[in-house]
């Protein structure tokens, strides 16, 4: 049975979610991202497409001097709050499989631990501000396996993502990630 969200939906920032999503973050004083609106939409092919527009703000930087705009370290940071916020409001609202499965508490047992990037790919067109600036990310792809007497099982995600500001700055990724120990499918 398909329990996922009907095509067209849009979640704006849930902010109780987004501070607990956000937690790991909180004790290193970075906390990037500032809202995420959710949406579902049908691909070409049929199929359900996940991903959130988001806004950010970096006032300081976490781990270095203010090198004036915005890096690597920080694409990857947004990234994951991007990501992490977007797998969340998948379990929560029921959006995709085999999110649409799990519960928030399996979802916050897996948040830091189990998944992993395992594929990340940057490009930097054009020198982006890191003061104030939006991003996008979609869940391109989402396979699952059944763990078997040869291999656990795993999810797998393949990620899109880009982010701009006002003044031209553009960048984007593909990432891939990986979901360790996902819970048990259901009948």
């Amino acid at each position: 049975m398909d329990r996922t969200a009907d095509p067209g939906l849009r979640y704006p920032t849930d902010e109780e979610l987004l501070a607990q999503v956000l937690r790991p973050y909180r004790a290193k004083n970075c906390e990037y991202l500032k809202s995420a609106v959710v949406g579902v939409d049908s691909g070409p092919d049929g199929r359900h497409r996940v991903g959130a527009a988001c806004t950010f703000q970096i006032p300081e930087s976490c781990y270095i001097d203010d090198t004036g705009h915005f890096n690597s370290v920080e694409f990857n940071i947004c990234y994951n709050q991007m990501f992490y916020y977007l797998l969340a409001k998948s379990v929560r609202e029921s959006v995709l499989e085999p999110f649409a499965r799990w519960t928030m508490d399996d979802f916050w047992a897996r948040q830091l631990g189990d998944i992993l990037i395992t594929d990340f790919r940057s490009t930097f067109r054009r020198q982006m501000g890191a003061r104030l600036f939006h991003g996008e990310i979609e869940m391109a792809d989402v396979a699952e396996w059944d763990g078997s007497d040869i291999r656990d099982a795993l999810v797998v995600i393949r990620t899109k993502c880009r982010y701009w500001d006002d003044l031209g700055g553009d960048s984007h990724g593909e990432v891939t990630v990986a979901i360790l120990n996902p819970p048990q499918s259901g009948p």
